[in-house]
């Protein structure tokens, strides 16, 4: 376990800073991620709307692609918030990218911005994720 250590709260507060970069003209429904590598450092994501609507990116996913995208591939935390009464979860899609870059037991916290928060794993997510050894990878 090397890198550096970062605790839940501070990864929350992350994921709030990078919610206030969201591009959310339709919607005005700003959600913010931030996710840990196992490296130590944490990639922020929001999500990012186009009027055609199914172009549009998550938190989650901004924020794994750009981990990805610089050569992370193990994960320690995600953290996702948004400002909603109910914490809210990953849509399906980004459960499924989720389930193809983290481990099972890997804590991800679902905050809102008025500190209710909850952990979960993607197994809880989504159990029997679709994943590439179940077509022989």
């Amino acid at each position: 376990m090397g890198g550096v250590v970062i605790e839940v709260q501070e990864l929350i507060e992350l994921a709030k800073i990078a919610r206030e970069k969201a591009y959310v003209p339709y919607s005005k429904f700003k959600v913010g991620a931030a996710l840990l590598s196992a490296s130590g450092t944490v990639y922020l994501g929001c999500n990012i709307e186009n009027a055609a609507y199914s172009p549009t990116n998550c938190a989650e996913r901004t924020a794994i692609f750009k981990a990805v995208s610089e050569g992370e591939r193990a994960f320690k935390a995600l953290a996702v918030v948004a400002d909603s009464e109910q914490i809210i979860t990953p849509c399906g899609v980004c459960r499924q990218v989720l389930a193809e870059f983290i481990d099972d037991d890997t804590m991800i916290y679902l905050a809102n911005m008025q500190g209710d928060m909850c952990q979960v794993t993607i197994s809880e997510l989504l159990p029997k994720a679709f994943r590439g050894e179940d077509y022989g990878l």
